[in-house]
């Protein structure tokens, strides 16, 4: 069975007319919302939490030697 990933993003209610224009202050802080956490759903078969260690100029995570060969998706959570 192959993983299933679900997004569901933020969306933002406006009280502004339609054609009416955003300012830019507007604008940035429509930004900044969209930067926020969203929900996913992964259907898989186990799963590990582990935090990153630093390894040279990247990060790395060990993880089992049985899933060495398998397809793995990586999702940063904080």
């Amino acid at each position: 069975m192959l993983p299933v990933i679900i997004l569901q993003g933020i969306t933002e209610k406006s009280n502004k007319m339609p054609g009416e224009k955003k300012s830019k202050k507007e604008d940035k802080a429509a930004s900044a919302k969209g930067r926020g956490k969203v929900k996913l759903e992964i259907y898989g078969e186990e799963m590990v939490e582990k935090v990153v260690k630093l390894s040279g100029n990247s990060g790395r995570v060990y993880l089992p030697p049985d899933w060495v060969g398998c397809r793995v998706k990586i999702v940063r959570v904080d």
